[in-house]
């Protein structure tokens, strides 16, 4: 008999006791959680620099790896831009395997035993996520937070696309964007005098002398540790930690928990910039002939601690005309319309548009899937952006100057000159990242790039995004290398350049 590994087993036998109904549903879903974990990890290995593949050799019948230690692992040609599972199985030397989590026990890497545990993490809470699944409405959503419960699958490319650390069976159906939960957040109050707030603090989030932060019920639990009265119904949006209000505004919640690669808390260092770079945003914007909106940071908060801290902001809704949608990027692929080679190059042309056109001016967006919405007009079309969350964009003072637009005083992370760091900022997310996951494939990607390339105005940008690899994150190395701080990336082969495809 076959037994499941730890965490697939952990959580049946949670799910045994809180939602029995679902069981049966689980385990039919843990086979293609199973690929598509397998599918992230395999375009890893394929691509990033890991220290222990020494060499890659591609043959007719798929890619084999050559390790530091003589074994050699064998799987299928990686398309690096594919998001469908096309990976059961690979073969380190002799033997098989279609568990990531087995597999990267049994590479016996370095510090590759917690993250092999976030690799079952993540299969587990995949399947978990697929078995509360119902068919799509072929309706289109009304609602903003609709969208974002369609996306059940996490991050396109990460290994640890769904893994939840720490959080029990009931606590994923509870929190859970995917599984339709409406989550109370609990008001904890805070002296006024003892918070650092940028913006205007709702009214309605003020009790005379006290801050009202919003609190995250899971955060309230395990980290505060305090009880709370009351609170605000909402719906949890893609990132888990930010929830939309009825009819109202989003609240980007400290989450103390690490989710794909980091723990969601919100710095001091945010909270103190993010006014500033709310109403920057604004002026650029508005340099963008309409094809761009900024969600503005209503007010932000923080009791002078990462886990105590709270961003309220616009919805983009705020930003959809009469009968159109706003859509985010990440959600485009549970609809047709990337099926269209028109429209997807249609929507490359503008995203690329405003990303290059704001770079030159001396901002990089991280305009991935979750962040960057499309404004879709009645029929369909994308005619202009939404960008939210600004915390970890990238400011060029010298671009800026260049072009007469003055200097926000902004300090810290997001402030670069650094030509690589700002592309690999715009490239990364927007290129290797939003267009190719909607695209869905390496050819695709490359049939949408060649329709308008050659349209866009020649920057110099332009002529890196157009001739060297793409840059993407090397999520995978990231994790295996806990004491190295900052991203760390790879190069993926250019769909205008590479004839992999």
């Amino acid at each position: 008999m076959h037994r499941l590994p730890s965490a697939e087993a952990e959580v049946a036998a949670e799910l045994a006791d809180v939602r029995p109904e679902l069981a049966s549903r689980y385990a039919a879903e843990l086979p293609g959680a199973r690929a598509a974990v397998l599918t992230r990890l395999w375009r890893a290995l394929a691509y990033e620099p890991l220290p222990w593949v020494v060499r890659r050799e591609a043959g007719r019948e798929g890619l084999t790896l050559c390790l530091s230690d003589g074994r050699r692992l064998h799987g299928p040609h990686a398309d690096p831009y594919a998001t469908p599972a096309y990976v059961t199985a690979v073969r380190l030397d002799e033997t098989s395997y279609d568990d990531p989590a087995r597999l990267l026990t049994d590479l016996s890497v370095p510090r590759g035993t917690s993250f092999a545990a976030e690799l079952g993490h993540s299969v587990a809470s995949l399947a978990l996520s697929r078995a509360g699944q119902e068919p799509h409405s072929k309706e289109w959503p009304r609602h903003d937070w609709e969208w974002e419960q369609r996306v059940v699958d996490g991050h396109p490319f990460h290994p640890n696309c769904r893994s939840r650390p720490g959080f029990s069976v009931a606590e994923q159906l509870a929190y859970g964007p995917e599984h339709r939960a409406v989550v109370t957040l609990g008001p904890v109050p805070a002296r006024a005098d003892g918070c650092l707030v940028t913006g205007e603090w709702p009214a309605g989030l003020r009790d005379g002398e006290r801050l009202l932060i919003p609190v995250h019920p899971w955060q309230a639990e395990h980290v505060l540790k305090r009880p709370y009265e009351g609170g605000m119904p909402a719906h949890p949006l893609m990132s888990l930690r930010t929830l939309a209000l009825s009819e109202g505004p989003h609240v980007k919640t400290a989450l103390s928990a690490r989710l794909t690669s980091s723990v969601r808390d919100i710095s001091v260092y945010s909270i103190g910039l993010s006014a500033t770079l709310s109403d920057f945003a604004e002026t650029l914007a508005a340099r963008m002939d309409g094809l761009l909106h900024v969600t503005r940071t209503l007010g932000a908060a923080t009791a002078d601690s990462p886990d105590l801290a709270a961003v309220v902001r616009e919805s983009p809704q705020v930003y959809a005309g009469p009968g159109e949608r706003v859509v985010p990027v990440a959600a485009l692929a549970t609809t047709e319309l990337p099926e269209s080679p028109a429209w997807l190059a249609e929507f490359t042309r503008l995203a690329l548009t405003v990303g290059l056109r704001l770079l030159e001016l001396g901002v990089a967006l991280e305009a991935h899937g979750q962040n960057l919405l499309v404004v879709l007009s009645p029929n369909g079309s994308p005619v202009r952006l939404v960008y939210r969350d600004l915390a970890d964009i990238r400011v060029s003072p010298a671009r800026l100057a260049r072009h007469g637009i003055p200097v926000p005083e902004l300090t810290g992370r997001i402030v670069t000159d650094d030509v690589t760091a700002l592309r690999r900022k715009l490239f990364g997310s927007l290129a290797a990242g939003a267009l190719a996951s909607t695209a869905g494939s390496g050819a695709a990607l490359r049939a949408a790039l060649e329709a308008v390339v050659r349209d866009l105005p020649g920057t110099v940008d332009l002529a890196a995004l157009r001739d060297e690899p793409l840059p993407t994150k090397a999520l995978t190395l990231m994790r295996l290398s806990p004491g190295t701080p900052g991203d760390q990336w790879a190069r993926l082969p250019n769909p205008l350049v590479s004839e992999v495809f």
